[in-house]
């Protein structure tokens, strides 16, 4: 069996994020950079259920800048076997993601896609269900659990109303959320055999897709600060309080 793990870079979860001065995005100098957290649970889903015996290949893909490249890199350290770079300047909304990605897995006819659920930049949830769409495969979103069968795969997702669990034919498309394992740090020697290994350039314009953005971003503010609270001498003026902010 053959995965294909779509990555993404963005701004390390643990960076204090910068808006511009003059409002118009956020600023991205100097600013550490590595992979989005969902993804790495979807590489190392990818990677145990390659040690179990169950995979034998493992192909990152990424869409973006040049730097993303190391993004890649680090997912063939965890465990990746080999790399897909689709180069390109342009912020990529979803839609363009899962089309590039469409085109990639009818040339690799991978017989599973795992990807994280949402990017924490643009937090939008929509990349797996499209790619699903596109591909004409089932989908088994907001994995917590994901268990292989002969010729299918089991998975409990996270719901608004507790646990579903779905059984699907594969091909199919995963998204995996926080709860599905904790993705392992690559060791010294694997970073040293990563660099060895192939990481193939292609240029946005050789897939035939409009990745022009359909949103226009008008400004970005930080959020308000919050204003420190007060302490009252009893539940009247506590109530009084509440009154005077409209809160009751």
């Amino acid at each position: 069996m053959k995965i294909l793990v779509p990555v993404k870079r963005v701004i390390d979860f643990n960076v204090k994020v910068r808006v511009k001065a003059d409002n118009s995005g956020i600023d991205l100098q100097n600013v550490k950079m590595s992979m989005n957290p969902f993804d790495e649970i979807a590489v190392e889903e990818a990677i145990r259920i390659k040690e179990k015996g169950a995979a034998d290949e493992i192909i990152i893909v990424s869409i973006g800048p040049g730097p993303a490249q190391e993004t890649i890199r680090t997912a063939l350290a965890m465990g990746g076997d080999r790399g897909i770079l689709v180069k390109t300047e342009v912020e990529i909304e979803p839609l363009a993601a899962a089309k590039i990605l469409k085109i990639i897995i009818d040339e690799e006819s991978p017989d599973l896609v795992i990807m994280g659920k949402q990017a924490i930049d643009d937090d939008c949830n929509q990349t797996g269900q499209m790619l699903a769409e596109f591909l004409g495969w089932p989908q088994g979103t907001f994995a917590s659990e994901i268990t292989l069968e002969d010729a299918s795969i089991t998975v409990t997702r996270e719901v608004d109303g507790g646990l579903e669990t779905i059984r699907l034919k594969r091909p199919c498309v995963l998204t995996t959320d926080l709860r599905l394992n904790e993705p392992r740090y690559a060791s010294l020697p694997n970073i040293m055999k990563a660099k060895q290994k192939e990481i193939v350039e292609r240029a946005v314009e050789d897939f035939d897709v409009d990745v022009t953005p359909r949103l226009k971003t008008l400004r970005v503010e930080e959020p308000p600060k919050r204003e420190a609270g007060i302490k009252v001498d009893s539940v009247a003026e506590l109530i009084s309080k509440l009154k005077e902010e409209g809160v009751i």
